[in-house]
């Protein structure tokens, strides 16, 4: 098994201004996810929030400490969120296993020394996506099931983005510090996502795109709501968007995304929304 990790750095509105396609996919895009036999992690310097992916097939593989941390274990002083969007799978923890199927959700809480991930069938393995955020205090760890989620249903055919809402590991389902994470998935013939936009400037955010069909993509739009830029997506990526952008998309083909945030509020529907019609 192999550990990869990276470290971003925050950056400014006045910085994002000036930056080119490049620039901004090296800042903000996640292109190395589920990697087989690999646990792939990004510590990001927004509310120290970390996503990753962990797909085993030859063998499981370890919730490992990474250097950024400074700690013993993962799980010292951090709470982790996995979403499983492969094969049949099976996360242990501290000798308890719990077994997830297709988007399926799990919560572990900080003090939780031993994680593994494993695969039911290594011909169909499972994919983890994880996000990690710190945490100030233990919640006992928690199986969410995609049945088991809130359900909301928005939007419309007629503005192309009739979407279900699946929130899973939030605030009146799962007890967390600060983590936050869901699914959100478009029906047919809906392309676009959290639309009006917003900014939630006390909470960060990042968005994993799947189940994008081949040779589709999605446009994610990103930035102050005055000075909007763009990031195209393909399927198993990931973005960041900083507490001061909005975060919304746009795709060639319906699809899914996972979101997940961390911040100073646990309150989901705290955001400032930006008019549809004020965009730039």
């Amino acid at each position: 098994m192999k550990t990869e990790y990276e470290t971003r750095y925050a950056s400014s509105p006045k910085a994002v201004r000036a930056y080119d396609t490049q620039e901004l996919r090296d800042e903000f895009l996640i292109d190395n996810l589920m990697q087989e036999d690999q646990l792939v992690l990004v510590y990001t310097h927004y509310d120290r929030y970390m996503a990753g992916s962990a797909v085993p097939v030859a063998d499981a593989i370890s919730l490992d400490t990474i250097d950024p941390l400074k700690s013993s274990y993962f799980l010292e002083r951090r709470e982790v969120g996995i979403i499983n969007v492969g094969g049949d799978g099976v996360v242990e923890v501290n000798g308890d296993v719990y077994e997830l199927t297709l988007k399926d959700a799990l919560y572990i809480g900080s003090g939780n020394e031993n994680v593994a991930f494993k695969s039911v069938d290594k011909n169909n393995p499972a994919k983890f996506y994880l996000n990690s955020a710190p945490a100030h205090r233990n919640y006992p760890t928690k199986k969410v099931s995609k049945a088991e989620a809130n359900k909301i249903e928005l939007g419309s055919l007629e503005t192309a983005n009739h979407r279900t809402v699946n929130q899973m590991i939030i605030s009146g389902i799962v007890d967390t510090c600060q983590l936050q994470m869901g699914m959100t998935e478009l029906k047919t013939g809906s392309v676009w996502n959290t639309m009006p936009a917003h900014v939630h400037d006390r909470r960060m955010e990042i968005y994993y795109y799947l189940d994008i069909p081949q040779d589709q993509a999605v446009c994610h739009f990103m930035g102050q709501p005055q000075e909007t830029r763009h990031i195209w997506m393909q399927n198993n990526q990931a973005v960041i968007s900083p507490p001061w952008s909005i975060h919304s998309g746009s795709g060639t083909s319906n699809y899914t995304f996972i979101w997940g945030m961390a911040g100073e509020n646990l309150d989901y529907g705290d955001m400032d929304v930006a008019k549809i019609t004020e965009l730039r």
